[in-house]
This record gives structure tokens, sequence and C-alpha cells, in this order.
């Protein structure tokens, strides 16, 4: 249960495009301060939600809130306590990279050698600092993406909105985010982001959301949603072809994970010594099928598996 006052607030949320319904009575709070991520696979509203939070799309109908303000009626003191990346670099090609930052900087009230100081920093921290001054049209896209994140971190925003922050980041960048965006939410700003990575939600995630058509389908801490919804699977592998297409028929819809190719299937177990063992019992009694097994704990990817049906892919379209 979130206790206090939320820093983002919605209350039966809708928003449809022509006939696709995107937005189904979304209620959700988000409290003051940490990250909070919101998981959901394709079109299941996360960046529709990120940019009616924004201002940048208006709902159909609904509340919501941030900072205590109506993203409908108060549209510009929201604005001014955010701040927003999205999956798409909305930068000044005729600039350099600097000059980009040093600008915004200046926009959010600092002084010339406070702007400065500013960009130098956010520049070194993406490692942009050797193309602080090339212009913008000459960098690649995953400069560009680094460029756009830094750009979004230039003020002092009480609620920073993340759409897939790391996406075309290599490792080294997506985890200088990571600790940048830890950072940020210990000093109590409010991180709300939207991630196609599950690992990168199970790190950084005080809270998650996950959304399904629209809809809350569940909420709550990595490990209490893997409680909830992620049962511990025991992973066997089989020693033949013919003996692991014959018990998976006859273990039929008990399975939870299959591989033919390499003879592997799982079943879900709650972990424990007997209960295992009356599994490999039951599956292989003769005790001459099964070569290999272990136990796996529960991961977000079967929190999303059991919660929506699918696994998370690549965004296709910006819903």
């Amino acid at each position: 249960m979130v206790h206090g006052p939320p820093s983002v607030e919605l209350v039966d949320l809708r928003k449809s495009f022509g006939d696709l319904v995107v937005l189904d009575g979304l209620t959700l709070r988000v409290p003051m301060g940490g990250v909070h991520a919101l998981l959901g696979q394709n079109g299941a509203g996360k960046t529709t939600t990120v940019r009616i939070l924004a201002t940048l799309t208006r709902p159909d109908s609904g509340t919501a809130r941030v900072a205590g303000h109506d993203v409908v009626r108060a549209r510009r003191r929201v604005r001014r306590t955010i701040s927003l990346a999205g999956q798409h670099a909305a930068l000044d090609d005729g600039q350099t990279g600097v000059e980009n930052l040093t600008m915004l900087a200046r926009l959010t009230g600092l002084t010339a050698r406070a702007a400065r100081q500013r960009a130098a920093t956010l520049l070194d921290r993406f490692d942009l600092a050797d193309a602080a001054g090339r212009y913008v049209r000459a960098y690649s896209g995953g400069m560009r993406r680094r460029l756009d994140l830094a750009a979004s971190l230039v003020g002092t925003p009480a609620v920073i909105f993340l759409d897939e922050p790391t996406t075309g980041l290599d490792l080294r960048s997506r985890q200088g985010l990571w600790e940048l965006i830890g950072e940020l939410a210990g000093a109590g700003v409010t991180v709300l982001l939207t991630t196609q990575y599950l690992e990168e939600a199970d790190r950084l995630a005080d809270r998650i959301s996950v959304l399904h058509h629209g809809r809350l389908a569940a909420e709550g801490t990595a490990p209490e949603l893997k409680r909830r919804f992620g049962a511990q699977r025991l992973e066997l592998t089989w020693r033949d072809e013919a003996g692991y297409v014959e018990v998976v028929r006859r273990l039929g819809e008990r399975i939870v994970h299959h591989d033919p190719t390499r003879r592997e299937l799982a079943v879900a177990t709650d972990g424990g010594a007997p209960h295992v063992r009356r599994l490999l019992d039951e599956i292989d009694p003769d005790r001459h099928g099964v070569v290999r097994f272990s136990v796996r704990e529960a991961t977000l990817d079967d929190v999303f598996l059991t919660l929506t049906g699918a696994t998370t892919e690549r965004e296709t379209t910006n819903v």
C-alpha cells in the first residue's frame, strides 16, 4: 500500500484514437520520490500515459494530476515541475552539443557561467565531452539519444518522465544512466519510466505497474509481483526425443515452458524439496529420462507472461 501525498495521480483516465481504445479507465497513484516503472506489451498505453502526464496529449475523460496540478487545467504549472525524455531525440541539429545544453540551462534561469558548468557536467556524464563542439547533425543515433537524455536533466524537475530511456544505448551508457536515475530518486525526485527491459525495472524501480489493454493489471514491488504472479519452476532436460514427446503429451497444460530443440520443459513448483521430489517421481518414475534439473526463481518475465499472456518485445507503435 502506498502512503503519503501522490506525485502523480490518475483516476479513470480514458483515451482513444478513432476506434482504438488505448486507455480504458486507468487509475494509478505514484508517491513522491523514488522510481516507478510502467511495464506493458506493445499498445498497452504506456507512451500515451506519459504524453498525457507531460501535457502533450489531452485525455478524453478522467483526471490526471502531477505534483498536485491538473494536466488539463494547469498545463503551465505542470510543465514547470516536470522534465521529459521521449523515445526520439528532440534536439537542434544546427547547434553543437554544448550549445544545446547551455541554451536549455539558460532557459531554466541559470547564469551563463552556471549554464556552461551544467552542460559540461552532463556531457561528461553521458560520455559526450569529446563531441561537445560538434554539430548535433553529425552525431550518431546513440550519441543523439544520450544528448537528449542529458537535455532532460538540465533543470531540477520534481518529476521526470523517461519513456524507454535506454533504448539505443550501449551497456556502458545504460549503466551510467541507471546510476544517475538512482541518484535522482535518492535526492527526492520522482522518476516515472517506461521500459522494454525487464531487468531495468527489476533493478531500478521501487514500484512497478503493469498495464494491459489500457488498464492497470497489477502493481507492487518487484518481489511482491514475483510472489503473487510468478511461480517458481522446476526445469528439466530430457534424455531422448521420444521420451520428451511422451512426457510433454502427458503433462499437457501443466507445462509452463518447453523447448523441443533442447528437449527442455518446466512445470510450476513451490520450490520446496518435498514438492520437487514428488514432481520428479511423478514425471520420471524410472529415473531414466531426466538428464538435468534445476529450480528457477520467478522473474519479472514470468510475471509479465502471467498478466498479459506475452513476453516483452520492442515497441512498434507509440501508444
